[in-house]
Parts: structure tokens; C-alpha cells; sequence
């Protein structure tokens, strides 16, 4: 297996050599041909488009050699009948975690915001089709997810041997080569369509999906504004519970880590970006995260809970994912409050925060002198204050006091919260 696997990688560096003289002139980056995937639509299959939400496969990379085909569903306010006299609308590409599949709650919650949204199954598979009731609303499916059928070009599951144990040789099946490309010609595909306005459009994923939104947001260019959930980079390091299986390929690691983990691509990363997370996150733990965080170079907020749960519906629901794509994609919306990098004073901590159309409603320092596994760690909130406030160019400037955290406090950081309940945060500070 060992001089298998030796002899596989030789050949993918022979086999990237062949693609960059086959592609000469082209952008690739990686396994990715990003010329190929941002400027042809790919084929579709339009499966059911009886109902609000319409469901659809379209063409996928290829796994060694055999084509394949990815399920999705779509859905906008023209398909629920709520279009009015918009004639286009913005767009988003929804991308699920592990054990997920394409989600007709999120697709509709997103088209029932005014955009149209597109989620595609990354594990070859079709779940059931929604139900709705006599008004016409969707009836909440998530129960029954998990009744889904393979397709017969489905092509890779979302499996641990395909995320990780495939790397080598030929990166078609690869998943996360796949995962990341699906989520691109998915792009690809709704800028085709008349009624979607290809110059706003957005991306956001959950766990695995956030892992692969922020392969996405460094590859794709196009995008408005990109919200990873929970998924982020520096899976090789720390605590993080995917370090185990990305040690376990041995001399196919550091590919591994230079091909696929986000921390390998975020410093492309150009799109508008905000990180959302919790304080005790098992999956995605806090040091990788920032420093996922501080590879992007481009614009990039933060959010970090408390305790946040971890799942898809717990990471869909968070107001701040709407507002801050709104802000990029929707005319006239309120943006997010500005957060800048605490000041650590004689007197306690200062934060700068910029509103714009919202006004500030609370503030917090969140600390933790616990040691241990991250996920574990209790951690106490101390109420912030206003010290100053000034009106600047018709935006709210306010800073921000919270008193200094104990002297034995490892991890901190000050959260903000504006008269809409919208929280944003401040980068963590480490003191371990």
C-alpha cells in the first residue's frame, strides 16, 4: 500500500506538470482549472419544476475518467410566486456539512429573502422532494434527510476515505476536489439563468460546507460575499478532530495540506468574508480559526458565540449571515457594525465600532481562564460600556470599555451587539 501510494504521488506531480502545458495560459490553481469552471455553464437536467422549490441535476467533474451528474435544488421568488415586478434577483450557492445533503428548508428560507438559491448534494445522492401544504409552504423536511437516493452518475460519496485517503495520484477522486468544484459550476449555473442577477451573488457553507466555503471564496473571484460556518483551515493542527486522519497519511500529508486545507488558499481570498463560529466549536476549534482568519487579506468579520451549537439548522439561523449578504448583495441594506482590533489599556480594554444605520445595543467581554481541550473550557462574560460616542460622515463611532480580563485568562475577546440583535466580535486574543 505504502509504495502504492509513493508511486501515486509521483504521478500527480506528473499529472499537475501535464495540466498546467494543457491548460498553458489558463488560471489553475491546484487540481482546479478555475478558467474552465467560471466561464462554462454546465449542463443541466431540469428534474421537477412543478413546485416552489425545483429540483435538477447538472454535469460534474469527472471521477476517473466517467462523467457525473450533482443533484440540486433551486429556488428564487419567481419559482414560490412571490416575484412582484422584480425581474431579477440575487444569488446564493448553499453549500451542507457532513452527514448533509442538499436542504429544500434552506433553499426556501433563502428564496422567501428574495434570492435565488441553489444547494447541491456533495455525496452523489438525491434526498426526497419537499412537501407543501395547501397555502403553498414548504413543510419543514429536515426529519427526513436522510432518505435519499444515489445517483446513477453520482460519483463520490462523502466518505473519510475520499476526503482524505484518496490523496495522490489522480485528484479526480479526490472529494474535496470535487466538493469545491461542484460548489463552483453551481455558480456557474445560476448567473446563467435570466432572472438572477450575476453580479450579486454569494456563497455560504456549514462545517465540512464552511470548510469548503473557504476553498471557494479563495477560488472564485466572482462571488459578492462569502459566510463559512463553523469550517475554516489549519486542519493539521491543534485539536482539531480532522488531525488524526490528515497524520495518518504520512508522507501524502503535507500534499494534503497544500492541496486541500483552506489555510493553503485563504491568502487568495479576496471576497468580502465573515467567519462564524463558537467559543467551544470541537470541529473547527478557535486557534485554527483565527489563524484562517488572519490569512485572508481582504476584507473579513467575525462572529464567535458563545457556546454556539453546531449543526446545520443552528448554522443557518444566525441573523448576522443574512444582513452581512444582504450588505453586499442587496441595495441600500445596513451593513454589519465595524469591529476593530482591541486596544488593551492601563484602564481596561478599548474597541472602536463603526455603525452605519444601526445603533448600539450592548457589548460583552468574553473570557476563559480554563485549560484543557477548548471544547470543554467554561466561559464568564463580563458587561461592556460606551465611553464615547460621535457621529462621523453620518456614521455612528463608538468605543467601546470593558475592564481588563483576569490575569489568568488564557482566551478573549469583546462582542458587540446593534439595535437589530446583530452580534459581531472581535478577534479572539490568545495569552496561551
Amino acid at each position: 500500500m505504502v509504495l502504492m501510494k509513493r508511486g501515486r504521488i509521483l504521478s500527480v506531480i506528473f499529472g499537475f506538470a501535464c495540466l498546467s502545458a494543457t491548460f498553458a495560459g489558463a488560471e489553475q490553481v491546484g487540481p482546479w482549472n478555475l478558467d474552465e469552471l467560471k466561464s462554462v455553464v454546465p449542463a443541466v437536467t431540469w428534474l421537477r419544476q412543478d413546485q416552489p422549490i425545483h429540483s435538477l441535476t447538472y454535469e460534474g467533474e469527472k471521477v476517473n475518467g466517467a462523467e457525473t451528474e450533482v443533484f440540486a435544488f433551486y429556488a428564487s421568488p419567481k419559482t414560490l410566486g412571490e416575484a412582484g415586478d422584480k425581474k431579477t434577483f440575487p444569488g446564493i450557492v448553499l453549500i451542507h456539512g457532513g452527514g448533509g445533503t442538499a436542504f429544500s428548508d434552506w433553499v426556501y428560507l433563502w428564496a422567501k429573502r428574495g434570492y435565488a438559491a441553489i444547494a447541491m448534494d456533495l455525496s452523489g445522492s438525491r434526498p426526497i422532494d419537499p412537501s407543501f401544504d395547501e397555502s403553498g409552504n414548504l413543510v419543514p423536511g429536515l426529519a427526513n434527510t436522510k432518505q435519499r437516493t444515489k445517483l446513477a452518475k453520482g460519483g463520490l460519496d462523502h466518505s473519510h476515505a475520499q476526503k482524505f485517503d484518496s490523496i495522490g495520484g489522480d485528484f479526480s477522486d479526490d472529494w474535496p476536489f470535487h466538493a469545491a468544484a461542484s460548489a463552483i459550476r453551481a455558480h456557474s449555473l445560476i448567473r446563467s439563468f435570466p432572472e438572477v442577477d450575476a453580479a450579486r451573488t454569494a456563497v455560504t457553507g456549514i462545517s465540512w460546507g464552511g470548510y469548503t466555503t473557504c476553498l471557494v471564496a479563495s477560488l472564485d473571484d466572482r462571488f459578492q460575499a462569502a459566510v463559512p460556518v463553523y469550517g475554516c483551515g489549519f486542519l493539521h493542527e491543534g485539536e482539531s478532530v480532522q488531525k488524526p486522519a490528515i497524520d495518518n497519511l504520512g508522507d501524502r500529508r503535507a500534499e494534503w495540506v497544500k492541496q486541500y486545507d483552506p489555510g493553503s488558499l485563504l491568502h487568495r481570498c479576496q471576497v468580502p468574508i465573515l467567519f462564524v463560529n463558537g467559543t467551544n466549536d470541537k470541529h473547527y476549534v478557535l486557534d485554527s480559526y483565527m489563524k484562517s482568519y488572519n490569512k485572508v487579506p481582504g476584507e473579513k468579520q467575525i462572529r464567535i458565540e458563545k457556546k454556539m451549537r453546531h449543526g446545520h439548522q443552528a448554522g443557518w439561523e444566525p441573523k448576522e449571515i443574512g444582513i452581512f449578504v444582504d450588505s453586499k448583495c442587496v441595495e441600500g441594506s445596513i451593513p454589519l457594525p465595524v469591529v476593530a482590533k482591541p486596544v488593551v489599556t492601563a484602564d481596561g480594554v478599548e474597541v472602536q465600532v463603526i455603525f452605519q444605520g444601526s445603533e448600539w445595543k450592548s457589548a460583552e467581554l468574553l473570557y476563559t481562564t480554563d485549560s484543557g481541550p477548548r471544547s470543554g473550557r467554561n466561559w464568564q462574560t463580563v458587561p461592556a460600556k460606551v465611553a464615547r460616542s460621535e457621529k462621523v460622515d453620518g456614521k455612528t463611532k463608538v468605543t467601546v470599555t470593558s475592564p481588563l480580563p483576569p490575569g489568568d485568562a488564557n482566551t478573549w475577546l469583546i462582542t458587540v451587539t446593534d439595535n437589530r440583535d446583530a452580534m459581531l466580535s472581535t478577534e479572539v486574543q490568545f495569552s496561551e
